[in-house]
Parts: structure tokens; C-alpha cells; sequence
């Protein structure tokens, strides 16, 4: 049995970026196979740390992902894991950087497994003194998400190839 951890990320005082915690709440309402757990780790980039730490087959990241496409636009995106090298070890407490985390976690000797993106397009990410509440598009965008959400982990469990890249 695959243990999978969905991780959603962001700050919900900025804008957009709150998408990765809305699905992840909404993910929560919801029951899912066993070894699949769910948490919103908002901004806690050390609970992040420690839950990787676990050691899960698979994590899925959700989060505000910008790409250049238009806003509502979620991706699926394998990151390559040897890229993460080149990132700093340092972290504060209450700014959520994934590749830090997950260099992090590398120096630690934690075993990463295979890590997944699925990232929203924003539109804004709220003016300078934040901003409450996702745009429309990506409002719109987290429903669908989670409907992605669960057919990967059933690939996932499954042992189905994923494909990656845009998913609308």
C-alpha cells in the first residue's frame, strides 16, 4: 500500500495564494483511501519538514503556481528533484518555500519519494498589505482541482502512468 500526503500550501492573507489551502479544505470534507492523508500546512514550513520526514511514497503539493498561463489555469508538474540542490538551507518559520523544504528534508537524510505539483495560475496575489479570498478563476478552479486531486491518487494507487503538464 502507497502512503500518499497531500500537502496544501500557501498564505490566505494573499490573495491567490491561498488556493493550495482551499483545496486541501475542501480535500478534508472528503474520505479517502487508506495511507492517504490530507493537511493543510498553510504557511508552516516546518510542520512541512517534519511531516516529510514520515517518509511517503508520494506527496502531492497544492499551490498557487505561476506559469505565465491565464489565471485558473491548474498544472500537474513533476519537479526534478535534482534541481532542488541549488536552493538554500536556510527557512523561516512562518514563509512556506517548498524547495527549501524539500532541501531541507534531503539534508536531513529524509527519503523524498516522488513529489507532485498541482499549482493554480493566479491572478493576484493580493496588494502589498494582503488581500483575503481567491480571484474568481481560481475560485473556480478548486472544485476541479480536487476532482484531480482524487483521480491522481487512484492512478497513484493504481499504478497508473500520470500525465503531467497543463490540466485546464
Amino acid at each position: 500500500m502507497s502512503r500518499i500526503l497531500i500537502a496544501g500550501i500557501g498564505n490566505i492573507f494573499l490573495g491567490d495564494d491561498g488556493f493550495g489551502v482551499a483545496v486541501a479544505q475542501r480535500l478534508l470534507q472528503r474520505e479517502h483511501p487508506e495511507g492517504v492523508r490530507v493537511v493543510d500546512f498553510g504557511i508552516r514550513s516546518f510542520d512541512l519538514v517534519y511531516a516529510l520526514l514520515d517518509g511517503y511514497d508520494v506527496t502531492i503539493f497544492l499551490d498557487a503556481t505561476e506559469r505565465g498561463g491565464p489565471p485558473g489555469t491548474v498544472y500537474t508538474i513533476e519537479p526534478d528533484l535534482n534541481e532542488i540542490d541549488d536552493e538554500p538551507l536556510e527557512m523561516e518559520a512562518h514563509v512556506m518555500n517548498p524547495v527549501r523544504v524539500l532541501r531541507i528534508v534531503k539534508a536531513m537524510g529524509g527519503n523524498l519519494g516522488r513529489i507532485l505539483l498541482i499549482g493554480c495560475e493566479p491572478e493576484t496575489l493580493g496588494p502589498e498589505e494582503g488581500a483575503l479570498g481567491l480571484s474568481q478563476a481560481v475560485e473556480a478552479a478548486v472544485e476541479r482541482t480536487v476532482g484531480l486531486v482524487e483521480s491522481l491518487v487512484a492512478k497513484l494507487l493504481a499504478g497508473t502512468p500520470l500525465p503531467v503538464g497543463a490540466a485546464g
